[in-house]
């Protein structure tokens, strides 16, 4: 079987920069040690992260969302904590809005038996690219971890997972 972990922009901007949140830095254990057990399985990993640019402002996103984030090149793109210092041990995926086009494309190529995300905005970019799992591997397992997801809106989240079960995503 053929397996994959994502990690979602676990990015210092979402956990102690522009759009952190208190919860956000309490799954950092979590996702190391998810992280240790994929290696220890073999499974592959993917980290995305939400990349901006200096015209975010001008962007679709930034009109909704006026708060500079996860400008490239800067310490609030970079990889939370001790999660930085394992990002060699998966594949690196930029993206620029809440999914990834890029892991859509990724999936399409190599497809997986079974795929567990989990990761910072819970409810919007770990959401959101659950789903583009969902699309590019029909037929494959999708879990969202929630032990190792976070949202600033708990009640959001919640609902997000409502969503997720009915479109056939298993909630752990």
């Amino acid at each position: 079987m053929k397996e994959l972990l994502i990690v979602v922009d676990f990015q210092n901007d979402f956990v102690d920069g522009a759009l952190g949140f208190p919860k956000a830095s309490e799954i950092e254990d979590y996702i190391l040690a998810r992280i240790k057990k994929a290696r220890d399985v073999k499974e592959d990993i993917i980290f995305t992260l939400d990349t901006h640019d200096k015209d975010y402002l001008n962007t679709e996103e930034g009109k909704n969302l006026p708060c500079p984030h996860c400008l490239k090149n800067s310490k609030g793109h970079e990889l939370y904590g001790k999660v930085k210092e394992v990002q060699e041990l998966g594949l690196v995926f930029e993206k620029d809005t809440f999914g990834s086009r890029k892991l859509l494309e990724y999936l399409i190529e190599h497809p997986y038996d079974k795929i567990t995300l989990l990761g910072l905005v819970s409810n919007m970019c770990v959401f959101s690219n659950a789903i583009i799992a969902k699309t590019a591997c029909p037929n494959a397992h999708i879990l969202i971890d929630s032990k190792g997801s976070r949202s600033f809106d708990e009640d959001l989240e919640n609902k997000c997972y409502e969503v997720a079960k009915g479109l056939q995503i298993e909630i752990i």
